[in-house]
């Protein structure tokens, strides 16, 4: 059972087709969304391809996904910057009643047995918090605690939107990347779970994504397009950017 892992999407629907194309080519026949659909340009077109994928496909709840229902539900929360508030609040008007049960009724974490690999656990940050920021540099005393008493072979995650593969004790943890919003250099990034673990990286035209993205009434539309499409940050300035935050 080839399982496509498909994280932090955040609206950017010609990367999110690109991937899908070259899902369907892989043979995968299950796929696992693995948080933040949203928010970003196009929400709606996201959650409606995803929704109508034609494979077995399951979600679970991002912190981008559940700050958007509560933007939808009773208004941005304190936990958002000023400065994003009023995309937040476009994203949610994007959103219908159905979408808004369906988003609510997403698990934090979801486990299933991949042939191969063996017991995997999906989640978005962390297995306890939606939010929690650690990257390849997090020391492993840090992150032991976490991750050895969940009992599984691989732990697959992201948030961060940075790729990455390592082992923990007994558990190896996979970052998936984001289709977005890199933060790792251009391109859309995914993980391919089978017999191995294939870190993938679809490369997708980033100029005519970046002419769709900026036709849409998305409040941050340019730049979405000029920082998470033409010129995403690299690796290294991200960790920088992200090390104050992170779990020491």
């Amino acid at each position: 059972m080839p399982v496509a892992c498909l994280y932090d999407i955040h609206g950017n629907l010609p990367a999110l087709d690109a991937v899908l194309e070259e899902v369907r080519r892989s043979g995968a026949d299950y796929v696992v969304v693995g948080g933040d659909i949203l928010p970003g340009p196009m929400p709606r077109e996201c959650l409606d391809r995803l929704l109508s994928l034609g494979i077995p496909t399951e979600f679970i709840i991002g912190n981008g996904d559940r700050e958007t229902l509560m933007a939808m539900q009773s208004g941005v929360s304190d936990a958002i910057p000023k400065h994003f508030h009023e995309a937040m609040r476009w994203n949610a008007a994007q959103l219908n009643d159905r979408d808004a049960r369906l988003i609510a009724g997403w698990p934090m974490t979801r486990r299933l047995h991949v042939g191969g690999i063996g017991d995997v656990l999906f989640c978005h940050a962390t297995p306890r918090s939606d939010t929690e920021i650690f990257m390849r540099t997090t020391p492993d005393a840090s992150l032991l605690p976490i991750f050895e008493p969940l009992d599984v072979h691989a732990v697959i995650c992201g948030h961060t939107h940075m790729q990455n593969d390592r082992t923990v004790g007994t558990t190896r943890i996979i970052n998936a990347g984001s289709i977005g919003a890199s933060f790792q250099g251009a391109g859309a990034y995914w993980v391919l779970l089978g017999s191995t673990v294939q870190l993938r990286r679809t490369y997708y035209d980033v100029e005519a994504a970046a002419a769709i993205i900026r036709a849409t009434s998305y409040p941050q539309r340019e730049e979405f397009a000029s920082t998470s499409i033409l010129q995403p940050p690299n690796e290294e300035a991200t960790l920088k950017l992200f090390a104050h935050a992170a779990m020491k």
